[in-house]
């Protein structure tokens, strides 16, 4: 296994700049995701670090060494796409055994190397089946046990389980963390989904517009964002990002912006409230309550905010509800929408 340097990355295509001059150290045996928006690079990103887009400007070092002109097939990577790329006219066996045998490995050690991964992966009893005989959730472990056969430097997912349905995306994401905990390998996993990226990743990079808006552990992030954006994107729901103006003085403090997490808004008695918000969907989900609320600002549309509660809930569209906000989980943005530091949440928080 390996880690990885990415200094001053840029990829132009034609007058469009994709990737904006990233920096980052992945180091031998993390697991970090890169999450954010549409088009914010994060694809373009993994697909310069496999070698399958040249770059325009910068160095990449896979365990210390210069590739960034190197082929994708020389950088000893292997990568998992969300299509599977599977073979239809070959059995599992032969799709794990495919590049091992154009490499000239022996078939002892290829026939190793396959059952190796079938155990790891579930998959001994599947490997004389062809790809149309299988689930989409055993597809997708065929292509990562032929990622896994290859004994990469390091592992790159695409976006892998965005073609399963919801249940198989939660069994399939716990095997995927059982499986690094096992290899311990480097992986580089690419995905739009918060909860693919804050149960699976050591560290997330959350990336917008072509460049890295921050880089921490998943609670590091959730607990302290480093600007609007990041607080925006990351949690879900999001986080409720509300103007000074709507609350008390001494609760905004010096800061253009006030967030709070919906856990963090709490029904109280209306003497104690920051401000009183109507209801306009609840949503029950049985161990827990999700209010979709909003709060007067005065105009035709009220502001949203988001209140996470415990239980169930009597309370129903229409009703108007006195809230707070947690003092010690607020959060406060500048004009610029940088956070301002230092805030009372960084000193209560876990990183």
């Amino acid at each position: 296994m390996a880690g990885l340097e990415l200094r001053g990355i840029r990829k132009d295509y034609g007058s469009t700049a994709v990737l904006k001059g990233i920096d980052l150290s992945i180091a031998d045996g993390e697991f970090v995701v890169f999450v954010g928006p549409s088009g914010c690079g994060k694809s373009t990103l993994l697909r310069v670090i496999a070698g399958l887009e040249t770059v325009t400007a910068g160095d990449i070092r896979i365990d210390g060494a210069e590739v960034t002109q190197t082929a994708a097939s020389d950088r000893g990577l292997a990568m998992v796409f969300q299509s599977y790329a599977l073979y239809p006219h070959m059995t599992v066996h032969q799709n794990m055994s495919f590049a091992l045998e154009n490499m000239g490995i022996a078939k002892a050690e290829i026939s190793s190397r396959v059952e190796r991964a079938a155990r790891m992966l579930r998959l001994t009893d599947y490997l004389q089946r062809r790809p149309a005989a299988l689930s989409g959730g055993q597809r997708q472990r065929v292509a990562i046990g032929r990622a896994i056969v290859r004994d990469p430097k390091i592992f790159l997912f695409d976006e892998p389980l965005s073609n399963l349905d919801a249940e198989l995306r939660v069994a399939t994401r716990k095997e995927l963390a059982a499986l690094h905990a096992e290899i311990g390998g480097t992986m580089i996993y690419v995905t739009h989904d918060q909860v693919e990226a804050m149960t699976l990743a050591d560290r997330i990079v959350v990336l917008n517009g072509g460049r890295i808006e921050q880089i921490g552990s998943p609670l590091e992030l959730y607990n302290r964002p480093a600007n609007l954006f990041v607080a925006g994107f990351i949690g879900s729901p999001r986080m409720n990002l509300l103007p000074t103006e709507l609350v008390r003085e001494e609760t905004a403090g010096p800061a253009a912006t006030l967030g709070i997490r919906p856990e963090h808004v709490e029904p109280c008695a209306e003497v104690d409230a920051d401000l009183t918000v109507r209801v306009d969907l609840v949503e029950q989900l049985g161990g827990e309550t999700f209010l979709y609320t909003s709060a007067d600002t005065g105009g035709p549309n009220g502001l949203p905010l988001t209140i996470r509660c415990d239980g169930q809930s009597r309370l129903t569209r229409g009703d108007l509800l006195p809230v707070r906000l947690r003092r010690d989980h607020l959060h406060r943005f500048d004009a610029t929408g940088l956070a301002c530091r230092p805030d009372p949440i960084l000193a209560r928080s876990p990183s």
